[in-house]
Parts: structure tokens; sequence; C-alpha cells
């Protein structure tokens, strides 16, 4: 099976050493297999603010247009189901962060993902708490960011203030106090901030409280524009 992407696929040949796909465990170069990648990350239609799937012909889903958007943009490659929390999982815990190339190739290529990461000013990952960079080992938004648009990061803008429970292991009710007052933005970027186009990189977005959170804050330091770019959308 080819891949959905021409560009995509002519990136993806002669690669490293050889390695399993992270999801069938055939041999190849890469983690994510032509095979897969053309079976599990065909493109949907989605909504611009908040990337939720939506019907033909629609841009914007129903929550979007009831109330104003956190977001300009959010585009996201797969939606979180099987087989990506398993890829996802593996990737965090596993200490795979050599991944984070191939899964922020498949973003790039994303339909309107390479548009948005050219067009903007700079590039913010989501922090993560402390207790978490030692847990794993490393930020996976961080390393995404840096095969996305190394040019364009800004790691420094946000901060993590306290250390919360996983949002895709809580309901839906407490995800969406969680991560109140969780970030803070890094008073000496503000200038830097003033009239930018930001695109915060995240790995997962559940119900979008980090996002909010984050875009919030840049939108409050005078940010232009601030939209995202996220690799799975539950």
């Amino acid at each position: 099976m080819k891949w959905p992407w021409t560009p995509l696929q002519n990136l993806w040949q002669a690669r490293r050493w050889p390695t399993h796909c992270a999801i069938c465990n055939s041999w190849g170069p890469d983690v994510l297999c032509e095979s897969c990648v053309g079976a599990f990350a065909q493109p949907r239609l989605r909504c611009k603010h908040c990337a939720l799937p939506v019907q033909a012909g629609q841009r914007i889903c129903s929550d979007c247009q009831s109330q104003p958007a956190a977001l300009d943009f959010c585009i996201a490659s797969v939606s979180y189901d099987w087989p990506w929390p398993k890829v996802m999982v593996d990737f965090k815990f596993s200490a795979q962060p050599a991944w984070a190339q191939n899964l922020a190739l498949l973003m790039r290529h994303t339909p309107g993902a390479e548009l948005l990461l050219e067009s903007c000013d700079a590039v913010v990952p989501i922090p993560v708490s402390s207790e978490r960079l030692a847990e794993r080992g490393f930020n996976q938004s961080v390393l995404l960011a840096r095969h996305l648009a190394a040019a364009k990061l800004q790691t420094q803008w946000l901060h993590r203030l306290r250390h919360t429970e996983a949002q895709s292991l809580l309901p839906r009710s407490e995800r969406l106090h969680n991560l109140d007052q969780a970030f803070a933005l890094d008073p000496t970027a503000r200038a830097s901030i003033q009239g930018q186009s930001i695109v915060l990189i995240d790995d997962v977005m559940t119900t979008g409280t980090t996002l909010r959170q984050a875009a919030r804050l840049l939108r409050q330091a005078g940010a232009r524009s601030v939209s995202a770019l996220v690799f799975a959308r539950a």
C-alpha cells in the first residue's frame, strides 16, 4: 500500500538502520511503516478551531460555533484511537525519544500543517512538570517541535507551575479543571510575544483544556494569533 502523500513517501525513503514498525512490528527503515500510515493515518475533515471530526461541507463544529474559539486553527494528524494510544504510550514511557522524528514528519505533512508552520513566527511546545520530565527523561512536545520547526522553537515562554494528573487518565469533568493555574508565562517574554503568530505543539489533545490555557496566556501577552498542531486528537 502506498503512502497517501507523495512528498511524505519520498522523504521516508533511504533512512538509517532497520527497525520494527511500532504498529505492525514488521522490519523496515522507520518506526511507522508505509502500510500502517496508509491504513491508520488518512486525513479527515476536522473543525478548524478544535480538530474534532466534522461532516463534509462543515468547517466548524457545533461547539465552536456556539462559543469564542480559543485557537485560530487546530490541526491534528490522527484520531486518538487504535493503534495510536499504544504508539504514544510507547513513545513517552518506553524510552523511545528517537520516534519523534517520524511522528513529526507525519505531523508536518498533515494537510495544512506545513503552511501553518511556515507562516508562523514561533512554535511553542506545551511544557511538562519537573516530575513528568524526571519520569520520562524528555518532554515529547519539545522533541516534536524541534523536528517540526527548530529555527522557530521557543521553550522558555511557557512554564509548568505544578504537577497534574495526565488528562487522558481523568474523567471529562475533572479534566476541565485539572489544569487550572497550571501554566505561567515568563514575564521576560512578553515583549517577544507581542504581535507574534504562534503555533502550540502537543502530542495528544483530549478536551483541549491544555491548549486553551496556554493560548489564553499567550493572547494576554499580546500574541496576534495562536494556533495548534497536535499528533492525535481524542
